[in-house]
């Protein structure tokens, strides 16, 4: 079943990322990822056309409450986001509690265990504080980049299913599913 989230009040530090809500000043850092060819493609978005795209999709993170910008430490640069988004397909029966977790970075960042890092620390908030049951994630087959993040975050495959993209084309999207380990 899809968990409750409302990630206002969050704020989650690792060695060299903070995540926290979105506001609406991180606009143009927003936009000068999510403008990058190559980027959202990869999660099935295509790069954005202008800066009003990304300020209705920012308003869209601000409003939801679901969404953590990636903050490096060293600059407060928002170089990516970290969703907890409404699930695709539910793997899970029964009184269980989760969500999707689906994520995206800076063409200039990756390669440097960032996202890793990330996705380490909104596992451990969502099993220790939110008490989620579980997290689900899923990639693109062509997506290596995103696979290795799921791999190195512990996650375990359950499938394969076809994923419609805001594109307009079908995905094959490898699915995969990590139980709370606090339990």
């Amino acid at each position: 079943m899809l968990a409750n989230v409302d990630v206002t009040n969050v704020r989650i530090e690792t060695d060299r990322l903070i995540l926290r809500p979105w506001r609406e000043d991180d606009l143009e850092d927003f936009y000068e990822y999510a403008s990058v060819d190559g980027v959202g493609q990869m999660a099935g978005w295509a790069p954005h056309k202008s800066m009003e795209e990304s300020r209705t999709i920012l308003g869209y993170f601000i409003h939801d409450k679901r969404n953590l910008c990636l903050e490096l430490k060293e600059n407060s640069k928002v170089i990516g986001s970290i969703g907890l988004e409404v699930m695709y397909s539910d793997p899970v029966e029964g009184a269980l509690y989760g969500r999707e977790l689906g994520y995206v970075i800076s063409k200039d960042y990756w390669g440097r265990g960032l996202m890793p890092e990330a996705v380490k620390a909104v596992i451990d908030y969502c099993f220790t504080v939110f008490d989620f049951d579980y997290l689900t994630c899923s990639h693109f087959l062509r997506n290596d980049r995103s696979r290795r993040v799921i791999e190195k975050t512990g996650f375990t495959c359950f499938g394969e299913s076809g994923y419609e993209t805001q594109l307009g084309h079908t995905e094959i999207s490898r699915n995969y599913i990590l139980y709370n380990y606090k339990r």
